[in-house]
């Protein structure tokens, strides 16, 4: 597969993964951007973009940890709307796989 199109479907899924991390639970930005780079491949250049997006759309929000020896770490938390959407992205993704699946199966 090229990889403009393994790219491109990473990109598309990564707000899902990124709401799905943090309904497990609050995390900081390194740990999910080390979490997203090694799970799905996508680099620190395209997740912190995000999550700023995701903030100024509401569906995070953030908070700051104070660490011994260094600087805060801004933890992001998932909001109620990040809830609602997190819902919304898990069904419409299961949907969309459920069809790829029919199409890849379907007899020409």
């Amino acid at each position: 597969m090229p990889e403009s199109i393994q790219t491109q479907l990473r990109k598309g899924v990564l707000e899902l993964c990124v709401l799905t991390l943090l309904s497990r639970a609050d995390a900081y930005g390194y740990e999910i951007a080390s979490r997203l780079t090694k799970d799905v491949g996508m680099g620190e250049g395209t997740i912190y973009p995000l999550m700023r997006r995701m903030q100024d759309d509401g569906l995070v929000s953030t908070y700051l940890v104070e660490v011994p020896g260094s600087p805060p770490r801004k933890y992001y938390r998932m909001t109620d709307q990040g809830k609602t959407t997190l819902a919304a992205q898990r069904a419409e993704w299961k949907s969309f796989m459920a069809a790829i699946e029919a199409l890849l199966e379907s007899k020409p």
